[in-house]
């Protein structure tokens, strides 16, 4: 028996509902272009509505690392709320993206007022708190092959709920490295092999970005699992 027949809330119209008209702004950006840069002031949260972001951390010494590529749907920038005050990372678009900017105080506001609006956002750092520690695990564990493999299945979307995809196309050698730990030699050397054992397919070769139409096969999963 169903207790509950009100309808699935739903953020991307909670979002364009007068309740959060203050405070909210919404901008296109193209491929490549920086939505905020690490050590910017730390004063809003972005709401990702079209397109793909890319977070990365460069340290001191330059070294560059990708820590997460989100889809649709995705919140970034959410350290503002924690008391933040400089942006730890860097948010560049990987594509044309249609992204939502609200302002600190008023998504504080929002949090306070609607509570199915807090427990999505609660959900969602839940579970972006769960992947950093498993990229952890991942880092100080497995090897770089692993970790590629891991970083394609979940482009894939493997194990999520829906069907898996095709990769999204135009990712580049030098951004896999990033995610993964290793050199862009070791993306394409393990690229190769994974095709040759039927783990991925794709038309052309494999050199500065993956070829539209991708396909990533549920046996790659061996290569996690394989001792």
């Amino acid at each position: 028996m169903k207790l509950n027949n009100r309808p699935a809330f739903d953020p991307k119209v909670f979002l364009a509902l007068g309740k959060v008209s203050e405070g909210r702004t919404t901008a296109e950006y193209g491929k490549n272009q920086m939505v905020f840069a690490q050590g910017d002031p730390a004063n809003a949260i972005f709401y990702l509505q079209r397109g793909r972001v890319k977070l990365t951390v460069v340290s001191h010494n330059g070294k560059e690392a990708v820590v997460a590529i989100l889809g649709p749907d995705s919140f970034f920038g959410e350290g503002c709320l924690a008391r933040q005050a400089l942006r730890m990372a860097t948010a560049t678009a990987l594509d044309e993206c249609s992204i939502m900017r609200l302002e600190k105080a008023q998504m504080i506001r929002v949090l306070h007022e609607e509570p199915a609006f807090s427990e999505l956002f609660v959900a969602h750092l839940l579970s972006r708190s769960i992947r950093v520690e498993e990229d952890l695990v991942d880092q100080l564990f497995n090897s770089s092959e692993k970790r590629l493999a891991r970083v394609l299945l979940m482009l894939a979307h493997f194990g999520k709920n829906g069907p898996p995809e095709t990769v999204i196309p135009k990712l580049s050698q030098e951004t896999l490295a990033e995610i993964v730990g290793t050199t862009r030699s070791r993306v394409s050397h393990f690229m190769n092999r994974f095709r040759k054992m039927g783990f991925v397919k794709y038309d052309g070769k494999f050199n500065d970005g993956i070829n539209d139409g991708m396909q990533i096969h549920s046996s790659l999963l061996n290569v996690i699992l394989h001792d």
